[in-house]
């Protein structure tokens, strides 16, 4: 579940700086994670929402696979937790474990990284039906920093419903 969680730098280029917010980002959301158990990640505090951090946790795991392994990667592979392209299945973490749900979150990241390393500029684009655009490897990630911070915002709220926690 430790992700070490290193701050942005001041300066830089880019790309690295990118890649260190997307980073501090994803290890935001394992530290609000930290040190619980299966019923503590699954807890839901703001009921009928199935929101919960190891929902969130299992819907960033798909939003990885989406963006950089789907999307940048051109790969053809299934959702992880739903057959029709619903990344709200992935929230409610009912029947799930934490272990599992890390897992497959860190194997996305993982994945992205060596995908985002792999592109040879943030000018690298594809077509996104969806948004009916051609759209930079930039874009993604920004994107993807863009999921983090707001779903990070949603376990700090998480996360003091479960132990109290704050900050972070």
């Amino acid at each position: 579940m430790h992700m070490e969680r290193i701050s942005p730098p001041g300066t830089g280029g880019e790309r690295e700086t990118l890649r260190a917010y997307l980073d501090f980002h994803r290890a935001t959301l394992a530290l609000k994670c930290e040190g619980l158990d299966d019923g503590q990640l699954r807890r839901r505090a703001s009921p009928p929402s199935t929101l919960s951090l190891m929902g969130l946790v299992r819907h960033m795991a798909e939003v990885e696979r989406q963006w950089f392994r789907r999307t940048i990667g051109g790969a053809e592979v299934p959702h992880l937790w739903s057959d029709h392209h619903d990344f709200q299945a992935a929230y409610d973490a009912t029947d799930a474990s934490g272990a599992e749900a890390f897992a497959a979150w860190h194997a996305e990241v993982a994945h992205s990284r060596k995908v985002e390393a792999a592109a040879t500029s943030l000018e690298v684009t594809v077509y996104v039906p969806k948004w009916e655009e051609e759209v930079s490897l930039r874009l993604v990630m920004l994107h993807m920093i863009h999921e983090y911070a707001r779903h990070n915002g949603h376990a700090d709220f998480l996360r003091e419903a479960v132990d109290g926690t704050v900050g972070a």
